[in-house]
């Protein structure tokens, strides 16, 4: 909250130009000059109640929560009594959901969403009166404005708008968030995800999924974070695709879709296996070659000679193992013809 000190404002609005000492231009309106980034508040202060004329003072102000006792607000020109201030900003809430409007007052106040009215305790009191409001608020753009007006006496003002966040309440599922990117970094083999951060007040984080091309999402994400970036230092170096995809979730447990499938080709970093199996590459294309079976292609066949059983072979006596030659020397036999 920004507490009014004096004309601060209002001298800090003039523009003024100068050409050769020639004035061209004098200061503009308070008001006109004070831009609140969003979801920040534009307060403007009245010296009356109903709203109407120059306002005397304009700021910005983060947190309704002001005290001002008996006396007068800090700009010049405001009463103690009978004057009026303005709170106003347009905020994207996301995909919106329920949320609980509290508000505590003293004298009166009035809160509106797109200009339709949502909270009204409008009457000079003695004591602070409290309210709470349940208010479901669309997804989107919305604005929202609250005047308050102090009569006569002290005057004090709270307002605050907080999301229902229980599960049995909340069935609202954040949006699918936006502005995702994925770079791949082939020399430290990660992938960097990143994303837009949602606007849904009740959110509680993000969840990161990867897959393998043809295959689904697994049922567990492969990261959870509050951040808007990932970077996954485990993907495989296989050569193989990889998707990813983020979704949001919020604190009362409900899960966006995921985002638009992003793919990555990862290096192949990994080495060929040994064939398996007794015939098979060795390399340089080479075949395998099983001793033990060239040993059986090489061993005679027995031939069927009739009258001799079928284990016997061909030119070996039945019943008679031929003799041992091994370390004798064979005379040789003169031919008939010398």
């Amino acid at each position: 909250m920004n507490r009014p000190r004096g004309t601060t404002a209002a001298t800090a609005a003039a523009v003024v130009l100068s050409t050769a000492g020639t004035l061209l231009a004098a200061a503009a309106p308070a008001s006109a000059a004070v831009t609140c980034a969003s979801p920040v508040f534009k307060r403007t202060f009245y010296a009356n109640t109903t709203f109407t004329g120059t306002p005397k003072g304009t700021d910005c102000d983060s947190v309704i929560d002001q005290n001002w006792g008996t006396g007068a607000p800090g700009y010049k020109g405001m009463p103690a009594d009978n004057f009026g201030v303005r709170w106003s900003m347009t905020r994207d809430f996301g995909s919106g959901g329920p949320f609980t409007f509290t508000a505590a007052t003293r004298d009166g106040i009035r809160v509106y969403v797109d200009g339709v009215r949502k909270v009204d305790v409008w009457k000079n009191v003695s004591t602070t009166v409290s309210r709470t409001v349940n208010v479901t608020i669309p997804k989107g753009t919305h604005s929202l404005r609250v005047d308050f007006v102090n009569w006569t006496g002290a005057a004090n003002v709270r307002f605050a708008y907080t999301p229902r966040a229980s599960a049995s309440v909340d069935k609202v599922k954040p949006l699918v968030p936006t502005g995702t990117t994925v770079a791949y970094d082939a020399a430290t083999t990660s992938t960097k995800v990143a994303w837009a951060r949602n606007k849904e007040m009740d959110l509680a984080g993000y969840r990161v999924y990867r897959r393998l091309k043809g295959a689904a999402y697994p049922a567990q994400p492969l990261a959870t974070t509050t951040s808007t970036s990932y970077t996954d230092t485990a993907v495989p170096k296989d050569g193989n695709v990889y998707y990813y995809e983020v979704r949001a979730y919020d604190k009362a447990g409900n899960a966006s879709s995921g985002t638009a499938d992003l793919a990555v080709t990862t290096v192949d970093r990994v080495a060929p296996r040994r064939p398996e199996g007794r015939r098979g590459q060795l390399g340089h294309g080479q075949p395998h070659r099983d001793h033990s079976l060239l040993g059986r292609q090489h061993r005679a066949r027995p031939r069927r000679v009739p009258g001799l059983p079928l284990d016997v072979p061909a030119g070996r006596p039945h019943g008679r193992q031929p003799p041992r030659l091994v370390g004798r020397r064979i005379p040789r036999t003169a031919s008939a013809d010398g």
